[in-house]
């Protein structure tokens, strides 16, 4: 369980994040969304334990994160940051293999043979043709599944994602949050990622909390949040928003700068509509 407890971080005299209360107590896949500087990457490194609270807390099972052991706290959640991997001269299987290092003694050997773990993150990835490739022969999407292979072999029961589909074209971007999505329910995790995309975020997520200037604007199911009132005033744009008929998930149409929508005709046919399956 993560809970965040009337949590801030100021940086530099600035209150980037302010006076956030929730909690990720069921297992799940839940999406951070706002527009840019709303604070959504700094909450991460807040759950991440990389940043400490300014005031307030944030605690993993009860327990402030500050307090656990890098390792410790390693075998129970990985991170994927923002950006990926560098492009560096090891193999891709090495990179995936790095995961490990928590589970691993002073000279890097483990109880058991990671390799079985291994092979199917790479599997999982679409990454086994291209194992033994460097990375810095990798392009910026094919290392970002590379790093999430790497957090998958941790074993974790906590995943945070801080922009999980960035350089990936729209077809992986389905395919990485599909594999996310299918892991998570195998293994019961609790998932936090920040995503940008707000049609993805209603696709795959259970819960959203939504962040406008450092603090929490709105929370709950995506077909209760998303609206187009909250993409006016939190987004500052001008969008219609639809709901598949098979599970009412929101999926949203933006419309120019200044202009508000017009009611599509019931007689006229909607793509986008036929696309999402109504």
């Amino acid at each position: 369980m993560i809970e965040a407890r009337q949590v801030g971080l100021t940086i530099d005299q600035s209150t980037v994040v302010n006076q956030m209360t929730f909690t990720f107590s069921e297992p799940g896949l839940y999406g951070i969304i706002g527009p840019n500087g709303a604070g959504k990457t700094s909450l991460l490194r807040l759950m991440s334990g990389a940043a400490q609270p300014t005031f307030g807390s944030m605690l993993l099972n009860g327990r402030p994160i500050g307090d656990y052991p890098r390792k410790t706290l390693a075998r129970t959640m990985a991170v994927l940051q923002q950006g990926g991997l560098p492009s560096v001269g090891f193999s891709v299987r090495e990179t995936v293999g790095m995961g490990r290092f928590a589970y691993q003694g002073w000279f890097g050997d483990e109880r058991e043979d990671p390799t079985p773990l291994i092979d199917s993150a790479l599997r999982r990835m679409g990454l086994t043709e291209l194992q033994h490739r460097s990375l810095d022969r990798l392009s910026g999407g094919e290392r970002q599944r590379a790093a999430l292979a790497q957090i998958m072999v941790q074993n974790p029961q906590i995943m945070l994602l801080d922009e999980p589909t960035t350089y990936l074209d729209i077809g992986y971007q389905l395919q990485l949050l599909d594999t996310v999505r299918e892991w998570q329910r195998e293994r019961g995790m609790i998932v936090a990622a920040v995503l940008h995309d707000l049609n993805l975020a209603s696709l795959y997520c259970d819960h959203l909390l939504v962040m406008k200037d450092g603090s929490l604007y709105a929370s709950g199911k995506p077909r209760d949040v998303i609206t187009k009132e909250l993409v006016r005033a939190v987004y500052n744009a001008e969008a219609e928003v639809i709901y598949a008929e098979d599970d009412g998930t929101p999926q949203i149409v933006l419309r120019r700068a200044g202009q508000l929508s017009k009611e599509p005709s019931s007689s006229e046919p909607n793509p986008f509509m036929q696309l999402i399956g109504r």
